[in-house]
């Protein structure tokens, strides 16, 4: 079944059933990469260890949305 053939079925579904198709299409292109997801929670606990021990500072959401209107 080409393309054109499974959108041309898919159009005939409610739009309910479409919306469900199209996450599931999602899903199957956004399955992560288990190195990369093992290198940000290492990056994530770096940083949370060094605002633990006051090495950085926060900065307040609205200061930042101030800062860069």
């Amino acid at each position: 079944m080409d393309t054109k053939s499974v959108l041309k079925e898919a159009l005939h579904l409610r739009p309910a059933k479409r919306l469900q198709l199209i996450e599931m299409l999602t899903r199957s292109l956004n399955k992560p990469d288990e190195n990369i997801e093992k290198i940000w929670a290492e990056e994530s606990e770096k940083r949370y260890k060094a605002l633990e021990e006051g090495k950085i500072n926060t900065i307040a959401f609205k200061e930042i949305i101030e800062r860069y209107k």
